[in-house]
């Protein structure tokens, strides 16, 4: 590299970290390009059949692992965090969403997913970020991506010192805990690698413990096929019958791994309003939401993570957590038999199988 491009890119390097923070970032990194020791594992986890419908993952290969690849000319990624816990969060949040689980008749919706689209929000920062860079330097090959492509994001993070990849397979930071979204830019100046995470898991596995449907099948090994998260929002068909009752009241994503880990007690607000929850998603109900219609549904979601599931599989998810609750003995049981018996005929066959499934189960 030039004199001036050593210049450059340390010019940047300096400045990043004020920049990124005026955006609503919590800490930026830079990480090499070389991911070749996470090959193996990506390959292995994919002839395991552990993306399950994801196919996109198993049609990438491993672009995931060569960022050069996805983007010719990539020297560098800049990684970004951004804590998304709402603003009003209160400090014994992690004991108000595990008693929330053991109220039948709640309807539990991820944390992530309460406030506005992740995706959205960090793509338009991490464009401005880029845009912030091109100013004083001139335009330079860049890429921005959240969540959005062949990444390996957990891998970029622990290489650029966000964080370590946590036994559940998430970023883990120090300061931080897991309750925050990954960004990142590939750009083609040859910035100055920061130092990468070490792991604090140590023996602790809360987090396998924790998970209602076994799907962490070993430390740093997921099997989508089997989480909640998956499920309820990745999987297009019905949900198989063997994980329903475990799903409890879960009907868009799952945070149990996250509120059983202890470095969450360190977890962050966000300091961005786009992650408040929405009236009533930190608080509704299954009969509240069972009562949308796709119109509602529409309105409601509008901006929202939870709009790209459609309310078909919305309802088949609330089918199946109402099942549970009357099988619980919920008090509102036989307001819900009513209204799915009420809905069933005018269902497609997918929320209709579910309907059937959870007006039986009170005999299972």
């Amino acid at each position: 590299m030039s004199r001036q491009g050593q210049d450059v890119a340390a010019l940047v390097a300096q400045q990043l970290p004020g920049w990124a923070r005026s955006l609503g970032f919590s800490q930026i990194g830079v990480a090499d390009v070389d991911l070749s020791a996470a090959e193996k594992g990506l390959l292995d986890w994919l002839a395991a059949g552990f993306h399950g419908e994801m196919g996109y993952m198993q049609v990438h290969g491993l672009k995931r692992a060569r960022p050069a690849e996805l983007v010719p000319g990539t020297v560098r990624v800049i990684t970004a965090r951004m804590d998304y816990l709402p603003r009003d969060t209160a400090e014994d949040w992690t004991e108000r969403e595990t008693k929330r689980l053991a109220v039948s008749g709640e309807a539990v919706i991820s944390i992530y997913a309460r406030g506005r689209d992740y995706h959205k929000v960090l793509r338009q920062r991490l464009q401005a970020l880029a845009d912030r860079i091109a100013e004083v330097i001139g335009p330079f090959g860049h890429r921005v991506f959240t969540d959005s492509a062949p990444v390996l994001e957990a891998e970029l993070a622990t290489r650029s010192g966000l964080g370590w990849r946590g036994k559940h397979t998430l970023a883990l930071s120090r300061e931080g805990g897991s309750m925050f979204f990954l960004g990142e830019i590939y750009v083609d100046l040859a910035l100055p690698l920061t130092a990468p995470a070490s792991a604090h898991c140590g023996h602790c596995e809360a987090c396998l413990t924790a998970c209602p449907t076994g799907a962490i099948v070993a430390p740093y090994r997921l099997d989508a096929r089997r989480c909640i998260s998956y499920l309820t929002i990745e999987h297009h068909g019905a949900i198989p019958v063997e994980f329903r009752r475990l799903m409890g009241n879960r009907i868009y994503g799952c945070d149990d791994c996250q509120l059983a880990c202890p470095w969450n007690k360190y977890a962050r607000r966000a300091t961005l309003a786009d992650f408040d929850s929405r009236d009533p998603l930190d608080a509704a109900t299954l009969l509240g939401l069972w009562a949308w219609d796709e119109s509602e549904f529409l309105r409601r979601t509008e901006g929202s993570p939870i709009r790209r599931i459609g309310h078909a599989r919305w309802r088949r998810n609330l089918a199946v957590a109402m099942g549970n609750a009357i099988a619980a003995g919920d008090a509102a049981s036989a307001e819900m038999r009513a209204a799915l018996a009420a809905e069933r005929a005018s269902s497609n066959e997918l929320v209709r199988e579910h309907i059937d499934w959870a007006l039986g189960a009170a005999t299972r």
